[in-house]
This record gives structure tokens, sequence and C-alpha cells, in this order.
């Protein structure tokens, strides 16, 4: 019986998939914002929050109030705090 040994040049050069370093995928980070009651509050707080320099993806869900936002670099929470105002929302904190 042979052992196979896994292939640690593929063509992404081990930069994707579950063997992916942490840095590779950004920083995620998880807010509570108030008010959010529907898919458009959804919709509006994502579209303010993926205009941040540094984030690469947003998702909220109005039914726990929850932001989960995916960044290059943490983000300064002064800056999440004015786009969720600019949306109409408050920002509670990190969840």
């Amino acid at each position: 019986m042979t052992t196979e040994q896994t292939n640690s040049s593929s063509c992404c050069g081990g930069s994707c998939g579950p063997g992916a370093a942490a840095e590779d995928r950004g920083v995620t980070t998880v807010y509570k914002v108030s008010g959010m009651t529907c898919g458009h509050c959804e919709g509006a707080v994502s579209e303010e929050i993926s205009a941040l320099d540094g984030v690469t993806a947003v998702k909220a869900v109005a039914a726990t109030g929850e932001v989960t936002v995916t960044s290059a670099a943490p983000l300064d929470e002064a800056a999440v705090r004015a786009a969720v105002d600019e949306a109409g929302y408050e920002l509670v904190g990190r969840a």
C-alpha cells in the first residue's frame, strides 16, 4: 500500500482553499446594528460599509441585527459608525 502525498504547487500557489493562511482571507468583524428590519435595510447598510477602503465583503442580517464585515485590515470603528449612520441606522458596537 502506498501513501499519497499532497502537491503543494497548485495553480494558485496554495493561497486558496482550506489550507490558506488567515492573512489571505483578511479580517472578519461582526457588528451589531439597531434599526434594521428588512432586506432594504440590509442593502442600505451593506452598501455604505462596502464603500469603506479595504472592505472586501459585507453581510447584513436584519433578523439578528448583525453585520459581518471582511476587510484587508482592521477597520476604524469610527468609520464604520459613520457609514452605518449615513445609511440611517445605529452602530451598537461589536457583537
